[in-house]
């Protein structure tokens, strides 16, 4: 039988299109068993085989989530192809991983950074990505007709999960909008076209956050960090959490809760000033 790693490797190459960084990856891990397992084939494998391999291995949270990705999707492969009758990997559970949040700018430093561009173009769209907490690609993908700027609202649409929201639109983001449309011109379309007249891409929006933070001094800023600081400043004036959510456009209000943190010292003092058993002394 041919070996299966080589053939589950070809499958995700050929028919998956993996990267390059993939398939080096998953060769590393799936390598890395069959030697621990010789003389014996990988695909002998019991699940206490692989748990034992999983136990010798990295122990963070994250890459040891990656593992057991790649064991289960290499048996599904092998499942698929008729090399196994089960998976030895059905029963792994991975660990849950929280991705890190992206750092909150200060008050002053996101003034900044949105105000920094020269171009109309460039400040309208950090005005409403940071104004409005949109995501990078709802904030790429809205068109002229999406902003209104007699109601001060930002239509989403599409959304993440494909659903609609409305979000309002800031006193700063409407008239950086209103500066950029006179540029732009009123024509039905993107609202953030490149230099060929096309829309604004994700990457050139990343490219537009961080060369403004850059130039204010801010390290390590990027969409979805304005998105991040939105929340947690509203929170931390005072703003309702379920609205918040509404304009996260969040399914879930414990993601709403993740993403709005506020510091200790914030949640203390709104603590000592609204609860009646907390004050004085």
């Amino acid at each position: 039988m041919a070996d299966p790693v080589r053939g589950y490797l070809d499958h995700l190459r050929g028919e998956r299109g993996a990267s390059h960084h993939t398939l080096r990856a998953y060769a590393a891990e799936l390598e890395g068993l069959a030697a621990a397992l010789a003389p014996r084939p990988i695909l002998s494998a019991t699940t206490a085989d692989l748990r034992g391999w999983l136990a010798q291995g990295a122990s963070a949270p994250a890459s040891l989530a990656r593992r057991i990705s790649c064991l289960k999707a290499f048996w599904r492969w092998a499942m698929r192809e008729r090399r196994v009758v089960r998976s030895p990997a059905e029963r792994l559970r991975a660990p849950r991983v929280q991705p890190p949040l992206p750092r909150v700018l200060q008050v002053d430093e996101a003034s900044a950074v949105v105000e920094a561009p020269p171009l109309a173009r460039d400040r309208a769209l950090l005005e409403v990505g940071y104004g409005s907490g949109l995501r990078v690609s709802e904030l790429v993908g809205l068109d002229v007709d999406d902003v209104d700027l007699a109601e001060r609202v930002v239509r989403v649409r599409r959304g993440k999960g494909g659903k609609d929201r409305v979000v309002p639109l800031g006193s700063e983001a409407a008239a950086a909008v209103t500066e950029w449309l006179a540029v732009r011109g009123l024509a039905a379309g993107p609202m953030f076209l490149n230099q060929r007249g096309r829309r604004l891409g994700v990457r050139s929006a990343y490219d537009v956050v961080r060369g403004a933070a850059a130039a204010q001094g801010v390290p390590e800023v990027h969409p979805h960090a304005l998105r991040h600081s939105f929340a947690t400043h509203l929170l931390s004036a005072g703003a309702d959490i379920r609205s918040i959510q509404e304009m996260l456009g969040h399914a879930s209000l414990s993601t709403t809760q993740r993403y709005a943190s506020v510091d200790l010292d914030a949640l203390q003092r709104a603590y000592r000033a609204a609860h009646p058993h907390a004050r004085g002394r």
